[in-house]
């Protein structure tokens, strides 16, 4: 997995990833890393998630939407509340997301991990060029 182009902008940056299945979580949390970025995680639950946000600096997410039986809404809202970049990579369709949470970026399951991290770098709808 190798992450071409100018990807500096994720250097110094904190990336949350929240993932519960182990092989797609690690190969997120790589491509973060791989583009100069910080993984935070990966955590497999909403209360681990919740946990890194109370005690760390978030600059941007990855979150899977069904995490066994709960899902990541509740970090979805706490972090766009802050103003953190969130992208959903998940097997389900747009409608299943919440009305608040429908501008949030999907990626379909499977995902390439390093074309997630290209959508972190795109500048969020409303920002300066």
């Amino acid at each position: 997995m190798t992450i071409s182009g100018d990807l500096g902008e994720l250097v110094g940056k904190n990336v949350l990833v929240v993932e519960d299945e182990y092989f797609l979580a690690t190969e997120m949390a790589e491509a973060v890393r791989q583009a100069g970025g910080t993984a935070l995680g990966p955590v497999p639950d909403v209360e681990g998630a919740m946990a890194i946000i109370a005690a760390a600096r978030v600059d941007a997410a990855v979150l899977d939407i069904r995490l066994g039986d709960e899902t990541s809404f509740p970090v979805a809202a706490a972090l766009k509340a802050k103003g953190v970049r969130v992208v959903f990579v998940t097997g389900y369709d747009d409608w299943f997301l919440p009305n608040e949470l429908d501008d949030v970026p999907v990626y379909r399951k499977p995902a390439d991990p390093d074309n997630v991290v290209r959508i972190l770098l795109e500048p969020k709808p409303g920002d300066k060029a």
